[in-house]
């Protein structure tokens, strides 16, 4: 946590274990999308408590919206339970976790201004990543004034070993920060950012993390910035995002969205769940990349000279 030390680790057995001074920290979710019914969600937060071992909790949350989700969590009043949860003292605060478009976030929040928490994938990778569009989903909470629990915030490990010119490059701005570092000090800059969840599997990793400090510079910031450069020189697709492709296809179909979507996920094919939400989202607002023509009207017009329908077909098989 950002604003608490109020937790201790300790080893018991070779077993970790965080030990709590107060229940203040504890937190669950409500899976939505298994509800079948009312009753369900009393059903699962009855079950949140039990394992949970507590009379109330100081957040809770509704678990994983996207546009399947929200749908159906709208359909079941969700939203009106998790009111009812709080003014009943059961939950402190309430709030969602969030894996969608930063547009249809801003439809959720302008619908349910009573929610106190998003819970968003945040980090300097994913900040203006095309499928998880992290900095704009940070924008709309900032928009409705929510504070935001961060998950993700190393990438699942991913950002604490990088290729090596880009750690090079983070380590003459600080020799002593890790990478993990680096992303953490990233997250916790960002004056939205109540609560980063960093996964640790070692004491060592918890006292680091406890290391990390406020004054992350603009300095920093561009020091992330051309490490990123570095990250996404590996890509599949060399798309500059130019656009000029774009007013030739008789489709109309986003080709550089889709391209950094499919980078995306060559990068982190771990990340497909919640990188194909995004383009689904898209593709209904516009047309799916298994509806490209072949035409080749679009490759003509490529700066960067890319067999763009080649590629299309590439899209179209690893994203649906």
């Amino acid at each position: 946590s950002n604003k608490s030390r109020d937790f201790f680790f300790l080893e018991r057995d070779s077993a970790p274990v965080i030990y709590k001074h107060t229940v203040e920290l504890m937190r669950d979710k409500l899976p939505g999308y298994l509800c079948r019914s009312r009753a369900d969600c009393r059903k699962y937060f009855d079950q949140s408590r039990e394992r949970c071992e507590t009379d109330w909790f100081d957040v809770y949350m509704l678990h994983w919206l996207n546009r399947e989700n929200y749908a159906a969590a709208e359909a079941l009043d969700e939203f009106a339970f998790l009111d009812r949860v709080k003014e009943a003292g059961l939950a402190k605060r309430i709030g969602f976790s969030y894996h969608d478009s930063a547009s249809l976030l801003d439809e959720i929040l302008t619908a349910h201004p009573q929610v106190d928490l998003v819970q968003l994938q945040i980090n300097y990778l994913d900040w203006d990543a095309a499928g998880i569009e992290a900095g704009k989903c940070y924008r709309v909470c900032e928009k409705h004034g929510k504070k935001i629990v961060v998950m993700e915030p190393v990438k699942g490990g991913t950002l604490a070993s990088l290729p090596r010119e880009a750690e090079a490059l983070l380590r003459s701005r600080h020799p002593d920060w890790s990478c993990a570092r680096w992303a953490l000090q990233f997250v916790r800059s960002l004056p939205q950012v109540e609560v980063y969840l960093s996964g640790m599997s070692a004491p060592a990793q918890v006292e680091e993390n406890l290391r990390v400090t406020d004054g992350f510079t603009g300095e920093d910031l561009a020091c992330l910035q051309q490490a990123v450069s570095v990250i996404e020189a590996a890509t599949a697709v060399g798309c500059t995002g130019c656009g000029y492709c774009l007013e030739h296809c008789p489709q109309h179909i986003p080709i550089p969205s889709y391209f950094r979507m499919f980078n995306e996920l060559r990068r982190t094919p771990q990340e497909g769940w919640k990188i194909r939400p995004t383009y689904e989202s898209l593709a209904r607002e516009t047309c799916r990349a298994s509806e490209c023509l072949q035409c080749g009207a679009c490759q003509q017009h490529c700066p960067q000279h890319l067999p763009i329908p080649q590629h299309m077909r590439s899209v179209a098989e690893a994203l649906g």
